[in-house]
């Protein structure tokens, strides 16, 4: 049975993603070329690195310390998904709040949890006064499908930040 509930600061340490399996095989993605969106091969392995896990930690905590949101997953109390939700509104009148990260590990994939946990940061998000989420989304045609299946569509306004720290991905909104 998969339990969801908030995280706090202290549980996040390496230690809690002893059983998280980010690993994610890409073959196709999705890319904006001359104006229009197209399914290019681009086959490779998306897996985090140690470094990479201090750092997801690292913001993970910034986000709680800012007044975000951090809500995850379990099964037999080894963490299987989390969803982040930063608390600056930004965007104008889009009224966007950043979901910077939603992962669900892989051995869990496709029994609804993401769904769930995007569910969980729509609504949070919504209550701090966000119209839509935004999300810098991976390309991989996986993850665009599941975004496409929560509603998202591409955002009416990029932010230039996530534009340029990942060119590759697609920036995408979600009305709540």
């Amino acid at each position: 049975m998969v339990i969801y509930r908030n995280l706090n600061k202290n549980e996040l340490c390496l230690e809690l993603f002893k059983d998280f399996h980010r690993r994610q095989i890409v073959t196709k993605c999705r890319r904006r070329e001359n104006g229009k969106w197209v399914i290019k091969d681009d086959p490779f392995v998306d897996d985090w690195t140690g470094a990479d896990y201090d750092t997801l930690i690292s913001c993970l905590k910034n986000t709680l310390a800012t007044g975000g949101f951090v809500h995850a997953a379990f099964e037999d109390e080894a963490l299987k998904g989390f969803v982040s939700v930063e608390p600056a509104l930004f965007g104008g009148e889009q009224r966007y709040l950043d979901l910077s990260s939603i992962h669900v590990s892989e051995d869990m994939r496709s029994r609804g949890i993401g769904k769930k946990l995007f569910a969980a940061a729509g609504k949070w998000a919504k209550e701090h006064g966000a119209r839509k989420l935004y999300i810098s989304a991976h390309s991989a045609i996986e993850s665009q499908a599941f975004y496409e299946k929560m509603g998202c569509v591409e955002a009416e306004v990029y932010h230039q930040g996530h534009v340029t720290a990942e060119p590759y991905d697609c920036q995408l909104e979600c009305r709540l």
